[in-house]
């Protein structure tokens, strides 16, 4: 396979801070030999464990940017042992753009890799990561909210792995990111997804989803700072102790923990975010909007469990997802 097309203009190895980007040539109608800048910074001191920290995976989310671009500028090289690489705003384009899927290829990082070096722009990225900034990691830190169109109880996830001593690692950073709400997370669509990429290497993945609505919170920022935080101290990375926090443990089981629009229309939720549901309860409903007086559309919960996500706008599509029940479970 051909090389990365991406040049740091870091030194990876290198001790103390650096900024810089992550330089991929990008020709276009505005800048013949123009390039995609996606900031990086890097922060090491002597040997240890490597954190890699990402947020904008998906451009319209906003916890993950403002906690990292946060940290980049205030983390001290004496304060670390081994290293941290942080690239507040992975899908750069996206993020510049406020959208969840980059607007040169429409592509979505996190249903791109491997990636290809020779692939668009968002696989390129893809590529990068997948060859050269996994290899260099020992924990993976991805944040995500609901972007533009979901709004999701605040929390810290980790997924059910086959490996269970790499699962356990996962879920202890978890625990000790302290979110009010930590979770044994189901993906619907893993195929392509940057955590699918770093658990197969090995990694210790953690991940998040922090709100939505495609802003931020002073809550949903504080609760990202603070975790990330947490997540470097837990791992020896970060000096201090863990803050620590109160969390619920919840457990997305099956798929019976979603439900599904099958007709378009205007959303009338009936449950808030926490509430407990029980199966059978109508969720939302769904009316009509090309005329008046004909029923809506009832949305039925599958399982007993608190409403842990919900659609965000308030028409809806077809296919789109209504709403996610979770199960309170022992942590």
């Amino acid at each position: 396979m051909r090389a990365s097309p991406i040049a740091p203009t870091v030194d990876f190895s290198a001790e103390g801070v650096q900024h810089g980007f992550l330089r991929l040539p990008y020709s276009r109608d505005d800048s013949a030999w123009g390039s995609v800048m996606i900031p990086v910074t890097v922060v090491k001191n002597g040997e240890g464990p490597t954190a890699l920290l990402t947020g904008g995976n998906h451009g319209d989310e906003y916890e993950g940017p403002i906690a990292l671009f946060d940290l980049a500028r205030t983390l001290k090289a004496e304060d670390v042992t081994g290293r941290v690489i942080i690239v507040p705003a992975m899908n750069y384009p996206a993020f510049l753009a406020g959208t969840r899927t980059s607007p040169i290829d429409k592509g979505n990082m996190n249903r791109s890799f491997p990636g290809a070096p020779d692939g668009t722009v968002t696989a390129k990225i893809a590529d990068y990561f997948q060859r050269t900034l996994l290899p260099l990691a020992d924990i993976v830190l991805d944040f995500h909210s609901g972007g533009k169109t979901l709004d999701f109880l605040p929390f810290c996830a980790a997924h059910i792995l086959p490996d269970k001593t790499q699962e356990a690692k996962a879920f202890d950073l978890v625990s000790a990111f302290g979110a009010p709400w930590s979770m044994k997370m189901l993906e619907i669509d893993a195929v392509g997804m940057y955590d699918t990429a770093a658990e197969e290497m090995g990694k210790v993945f953690v991940t998040t989803e922090l709100g939505g609505g495609g802003t931020a919170t002073a809550r949903s920022a504080g609760i990202a700072k603070r975790g990330v935080a947490n997540v470097l101290k837990a791992a020896g990375i970060l000096k201090g102790t863990v803050e620590a926090a109160e969390t619920t443990w919840l457990d997305m089981p099956d798929g019976d923990c979603f439900s599904f629009a099958e007709d378009g229309g205007l959303i009338e939720p009936l449950y808030d975010l926490g509430d407990e549901v029980e199966a059978g309860a109508v969720v939302a409903r769904i009316y009509p909007v090309g005329r008046t007086g004909a029923p809506p559309l009832e949305v039925k919960a599958k399982m007993d469990g608190i409403l842990a996500a919900r659609h965000f706008p308030g028409l809806v599509k077809p296919g789109d997802c209504v709403s996610v029940l979770a199960a309170v479970v022992a942590g």
